[in-house]
C-alpha cells in the first residue's frame, strides 16, 4: 500500500495541495520528489491516487490521478462515550478506537473522572485520529465530540438501537458476565452507544440514572480493567457480534 496523507481541504478536481504537518512529513521524512506516488484522503470516504508535481518549502502540490470510494466503516455507527485517561494512555485509546472502527468518541465528565478536558484537547486528539486513520486505511475520520456530562450522555442515547454501560459489579451487571448475549436477535439497524467510566467506576447514582433510562449494564469480567482496556474490550466484543450476525 502506498503512503497515505490527509488533506485538510476537500479534494476536488485534478489537483490537491498538502500543507503542514502532512507536507513536512512527505518532504522531510519521506524525501518525496516530483513523480512520487501517494494516496490521499480528505475524510469524505474516498481515497485518491496522486503524484507529486511540485514541492515548495511548506507545501506539496499533487496531481490527482484517480478517485475511488473505499468503504472500511462498520455496518452500523458505533459511538463510544468514555471518561478519558491521562497522558499517553489517552492517545493510545484514540488510536485503537480509530483502528476498530468507532465512528464517534465522546469524552465524558463523570463524578470520579480524573482527567478534565482542556481547550487544546480537541486539536491534540484530532491529530491522533488523523495519524491512526493514515495507518489503518480509514477514509472517514472518527469524530471527537465536545465533552459531555453524564446526564446529557444518558439522555442522548434515547434514539440508539443498543446502549451498553460497562459496570463491574452490582445489580443486573452481576448476571450478565462476559459470556452473556448482550445483543440478542438480529443485528441492530440503528446506532450503537457504549459507555465506559473512570478508574473508580461510575457512582451508584450514575448507574441508577442509566439503568432507569433503559441502558443495559454489562460486566466485562472479574478483573479490574483500566479505562482504555475496558473500552476496547467492549468495542471489540460488540463489533465481533455485529459481524457474526451480519454474516
Amino acid at each position: 500500500m502506498s503512503d497515505r496523507y490527509f488533506s485538510e481541504t476537500p479534494i476536488q478536481g485534478a489537483s490537491a495541495r498538502l500543507t503542514s504537518p502532512e507536507a513536512h512529513h512527505l518532504l522531510h521524512v519521506m524525501r518525496a520528489k516530483p513523480g512520487t506516488r501517494v494516496v490521499l484522503f480528505d475524510g469524505s470516504g474516498a481515497e485518491f491516487q496522486a503524484e507529486v508535481r511540485h514541492a515548495g518549502r511548506k507545501h506539496v502540490d499533487l496531481a490527482v490521478l484517480a478517485r475511488a470510494e473505499v468503504g472500511r466503516e462498520l455496518p452500523v455507527p458505533v459511538t463510544l462515550g468514555v471518561a478519558l485517561p491521562k497522558g499517553d494512555r489517552q492517545k493510545w485509546l484514540i488510536e485503537k478506537s480509530v483502528e476498530l472502527g468507532v465512528g464517534r468518541l465522546v469524552p465524558l465528565r463523570t463524578t470520579r473522572s480524573a482527567f478534565q478536558p482542556d481547550p487544546r484537547m480537541a486539536t491534540r486528539l484530532r491529530r491522533a485520529v488523523v495519524e491512526a486513520s493514515k495507518q489503518c486505511g480509514r477514509n472517514r475520520l472518527m469524530e471527537i465530540a465536545p465533552p459531555q456530562d453524564w446526564a446529557g450522555w444518558v439522555a442522548a442515547g434515547q434514539g440508539a438501537a443498543v446502549r451498553l454501560v460497562a459496570h463491574p459489579s452490582g445489580g443486573p451487571a452481576e448476571q450478565q458476565g462476559p459470556g452473556a448475549d448482550w445483543l440478542p436477535g438480529p443485528p441492530p439497524a440503528g446506532p450503537v452507544m457504549l459507555a465506559v467510566g473512570p478508574e473508580g467506576g461510575f457512582t451508584p447514582e450514575e448507574v441508577k440514572l442509566a439503568a432507569e433510562a433503559g441502558w443495559q449494564l454489562v460486566d466485562l469480567g472479574p478483573r479490574l480493567l483500566r479505562i482504555e482496556t475496558a473500552a476496547l474490550l467492549l468495542v471489540s466484543v460488540v463489533i465481533g457480534r455485529l459481524r457474526d450476525r451480519a454474516d
